[in-house]
């Protein structure tokens, strides 16, 4: 990848709320983020989308999105660590039905100062009580 860059949306990490617990590194499929010396890093510029799937999922909301100048994003990168983490690919599942991410789609939820993962079907029970 060139030198270049632009102004986009990407991901920060605020080291001093970051507790390492790593629950960010799953949901970010690119591989952007790691635990590395104990605290969650975007390693690679190129490999954060911007999409903010980690952020929800923070138990301290360490993570936020920010917009600055950093090189593009890199599909073909991007792609080759998702092909290599599917080989040790662990679904989540939704914490009010068991439901995987396999046969429905899960969002991220803050229940009771927990980060969780919840299906659309339980999600509006969850809203609406």
């Amino acid at each position: 990848m060139s030198g270049e860059t632009r102004i986009r949306q990407i991901v920060r990490i605020d080291e001093e709320l970051c507790t390492g617990c790593g629950a960010c590194v799953s949901p970010c499929a690119e591989g952007a983020i790691a635990i590395v010396d104990g605290k969650a890093k975007v390693l690679r510029d190129e490999l954060c989308d911007g999409a903010g799937f980690c952020l929800g999922v923070c138990p301290t909301g360490a993570l936020t999105i920010e917009t600055r100048e950093a090189v593009p994003f890199d599909h073909a990168a991007a792609e080759e660590i998702v092909a290599e983490k599917q080989k040790t690919y662990i679904p989540q599942v939704c914490f009010r039905c068991g439901t995987d991410e396999d046969h429905a789609s899960l969002l991220p939820v803050r229940q009771q100062g927990r980060s969780e993962w919840v299906c659309t079907r339980c999600l509006p029970a969850l809203i609406h009580g």
